[in-house]
């Protein structure tokens, strides 16, 4: 009986392999996926963290570059004064020592000021002879010419600066227009008569 028993026992055995057999294949198949999707999810979350990092990197760079933006603001009336000094000195100095120290210690001063602007990114806005971009350049005034295009800053009020790409103050400027011809100034004239 005992080996009946045995032998049915192996034989049910043997079965239930075949039977583990699939289940198990399922199973490893099964775990097989949730480790692909897990290695899935892994590579997608460090790639979001390296894009989270490169992007904190970035937006750290750009404020610590606009930190000061509101000091730098500030500093640009003690160089217009600077440079109303110098041309003040220049236009009123005759053959006096004393005026002549004045502008080299201001021109001196001015120069060293504007290296430090320079150096933290703040550049002058170029106008004179420049078509009149209104991004960076506010007209001020039209001044009929005919030595330049239409449209041409002509001269400059009160200089401009960016900070990077950023427009810190525009330039202040006179802006050409098109000079009226004789026969237009008639032909404006009789109309405003006729009306």
């Amino acid at each position: 009986m005992v080996r009946d028993r045995g032998e049915e026992q192996s034989a049910a055995g043997s079965g239930a392999a075949e039977v583990a057999a699939p289940d198990l294949e399922a199973r490893v198949a099964a775990q097989a996926k949730e480790l692909e999707e897990l290695q899935d999810r892994y590579l997608r979350l460090a790639a979001e963290l390296d894009n989270y990092r490169k992007r904190v990197a970035r937006e750290r760079a750009e404020l610590i570059r606009t930190a000061h933006e509101g000091l730098l603001l500030e500093f640009l009336p003690v160089l217009d004064n600077l440079e109303r000094a110098l041309a003040a000195a220049r236009s009123s100095a005759g053959s006096s020592r004393a005026s002549e120290a004045l502008i080299e210690g201001v021109e001196i001063t001015l120069r060293l000021f504007r290296g430090v602007l320079e150096k933290v990114g703040v550049r002058e806005i170029e106008t004179v002879g420049r078509e009149f971009d209104p991004v960076v350049h506010h007209a001020v005034e039209q001044v009929r010419v005919t030595e330049v295009p239409e449209n041409t800053v002509v001269e400059e009020v009160l200089r401009g600066y960016v900070l990077d790409q950023k427009v810190l103050r525009p330039a202040l400027v006179k802006v050409s227009t098109r000079a009226a011809a004789p026969s237009d100034t008639a032909g404006a004239s009789q109309g405003q008569g006729g009306e």
